[in-house]
């Protein structure tokens, strides 16, 4: 399924956020200037954008403060890609070379500090209070989860409740963030706004768990990245910890030593994609997900017909069905 489809609901609200996005990033100073319109032509599919504008006409409409708060969770998440490539020294970012792969980690860091305090300025300025509150309280939530999946990434000893948290505050926090603001610009419902932010949480574990799996099943030239790069950087996901639990000291000890050394894991991931898939860790994790899909669905299926609300009901069936 193409994205168009998903988003074909809101293509002209899309068409204003974006005039309005590129409008606020732009800065006097040349050389933030010139960073600022690299990161826009670093833009994704704009998911979480999409989700504040649709979560927003769902709840009765799309206002001024809507499109803030769609820039707002747009400029924390373009913040959080440029300080997440630095730590994980990652040299190309959807297709095209890094902003630190051009212009070196201090500036990165810098310029990911400059988007996210533009941000919350831009909405102190607006006094949207609310939306700067959720967006505080997602800030928290994600740097707490990178926290600990780096702590039990070294330890080798992440659970699957601790991978569920990781994952929860990392990925399912702002997108549930953009979800609730959206539903807090078009309504005073905290009932509305809590399921929607609920669907936005539980879409985040099928969109992140189904990611994982990508990197065990996904084909490189849809992806952009190579097999088992999340093996090779000792990341450990769902479908691992499954068939690590499933197995005995003898197998766990083997294809922890290879995850241990950054040789070994550099020539023998091929070795833990197949224990993964022998012992049954992708089926596990796709059933996870799909357990997550199915919530996500049931948290909005009280709202009313609409186009926005099909359009969220789309986009659950896209992330559970995308390739890359």
């Amino acid at each position: 399924m193409d994205i168009n489809v998903v988003t074909s609901s809101v293509t002209e609200e899309l068409k204003q956020f974006q005039a309005r996005y590129k409008t606020v990033l732009h800065s006097s100073n040349s050389l933030v200037d010139k960073v600022t319109r690299y990161v826009l032509r670093q833009q994704g599919k704009q998911i979480r954008p999409t989700l504040v504008i649709l979560a927003a006409k769902a709840c009765g409409g799309v206002h001024d403060v809507t499109y803030r708060g769609a820039i707002m969770v747009e400029l924390l998440h373009s913040a959080t890609l440029i300080h997440d490539d630095v730590v994980d020294g990652a040299e190309m970012r959807r297709g095209i070379p890094s902003i630190n792969a051009l212009w070196k980690n201090k500036i990165s860091v810098l310029i990911g500090d400059y988007l996210l305090s533009k941000g919350l300025l831009y909405s102190l300025e607006n006094k949207d209070y609310r939306s700067l509150h959720l967006v505080s309280e997602a800030v928290r939530r994600m740097s707490e989860g990178e926290i600990l999946q780096i702590q039990k990434t070294r330890s080798l000893d992440i659970t699957e409740d601790d991978y569920l948290s990781v994952i929860a505050d990392k990925t399912g926090s702002l997108i549930a963030t953009s979800c609730a603001i959206g539903a807090a610009t078009a309504t005073d419902s905290e009932e509305e706004i809590a399921s929607l932010k609920s669907y936005g949480e539980f879409l985040g574990l099928a969109f992140q768990i189904r990611d994982d799996l990508l990197d065990y099943t996904g084909d490189s030239k849809k992806t952009g990245k190579q097999l088992g790069i999340d093996i090779k950087d000792r990341k450990i996901t769902l479908p691992l910890i499954y068939a690590l639990r499933h197995s005995d000291k003898a197998e766990q000890n083997k294809i922890k030593s290879i995850l241990k050394s950054s040789r070994k894991r550099s020539v023998r991931s091929g070795e833990v994609i197949e224990f993964v898939t022998r012992k049954g860790g992708l089926d596990y994790a796709a059933e996870v997900a799909e357990g997550f899909a199915d919530k996500a669905l049931e948290s909005i299926a009280k709202f009313p017909e609409s186009d926005a609300k099909r359009s969220l009901q789309l986009l659950v069936d896209f992330v559970m069905k995308r390739q890359h």
